[in-house]
């Protein structure tokens, strides 16, 4: 399952290709390249392996079918690129499922990383590690034809509205922050959750990556409608994706390390054009 052994596939049609705007640094310490990581037993869930968490159930784009042993999909082949950078082989990667709270909320963890589309925050930072990021991305309204918000240009259009989303992520507190909609954040324990609101009116739009709004729009709605990306305060920066590790983790810089070395050498805007790519665009709604 290496990066460079497997033969790339491309993502289905109707995807934006989402810029990677990353620039950071990498840390101090022994390179991860060099394989150490891999020999040594320390701070592992498991000696010799590398336990990598993702969700139940993972989603298109980031894992294809909900099978993140294979590799494909964007962040199944990072977890399979950061472990190979880290000295494992691909039988040495050893797949767990979390919720998404579960994951980020304090205490042990029975995983070595996780990734699951999890937003780097000073908050989240109190009660777990990140590495570097990954991927850096925005947050979409996306609804159906039918929908009021199907002819919203602006996010004063919104604010009368119900906009929805998944409980915990950034996507739900971008509506409490940005479009600040008069009956509140609408909140559901999944994506599929509020797709399924946004389907049977019960919510008018709802809020997810960029990634995920050009599929939800295009491959699973009947109807489905791309509003705009919400607008990231000025000096700010997008979502920026980064592994969670267990709080004070040992294996946090050499995770990071990793991430950075990817970044370095394209690998990670590679993968990124391999799964994410494709044709639409999302204007920012002001």
């Amino acid at each position: 399952m290496s990066r460079r052994a497997r033969p790339l596939s491309l993502a289905a049609a109707g995807l934006a290709v989402a810029a990677l705007a990353l620039a950071g640094c990498a840390s101090a310490g022994t390179p991860a390249a060099t394989g150490s990581a891999s020999d040594s037993g320390e701070g592992w869930v498991t000696p010799g392996k590398i336990t990598i968490a993702t969700g139940e159930p993972a989603y298109y784009p980031w894992v294809i079918d909900d099978d993140p042993e294979s590799g494909e999909g964007f962040e199944a082949a990072v977890a399979y690129a950061v472990a190979e950078e880290l000295g494992f082989a691909a039988d040495d990667v050893v797949w767990v499922r979390t919720g998404f709270e579960e994951a980020i909320a304090p205490g042990p963890k029975d995983f070595d990383v996780n990734l699951q589309q999890f937003s780097i925050t000073d908050e989240r930072k109190k009660s777990v590690d990140f590495s570097s990021p990954y991927y850096e991305t925005t947050q979409v309204v996306v609804t159906t034809g039918s929908s009021p918000a199907a002819d919203a240009t602006s996010i004063a259009d919104l604010k009368d509205l119900l906009i929805g989303a998944q409980t915990g992520t950034t996507s739900y507190t971008t509506i409490e922050s940005v479009i600040q909609p008069t009956q509140g954040a609408q909140a559901f324990n999944t994506n599929d959750d509020a797709k399924l609101a946004l389907e049977n009116g019960q919510v008018d739009a709802i809020v997810v990556d960029l990634p995920t709004a050009f599929y939800i729009s295009g491959a699973e709605l009947t109807d489905g409608v791309l509003v705009g990306q919400l607008p990231t305060p000025e000096g700010e920066t997008g979502d920026q994706l980064g592994f969670v590790l267990a709080k004070d983790s040992p294996l946090t810089s050499q995770v990071t390390e990793a991430v950075d070395a990817l970044r370095k050498d394209g690998t990670l805007d590679e993968l990124a054009a391999e799964w994410l790519g494709g044709e639409g665009e999302a204007p920012v709604l002001k």
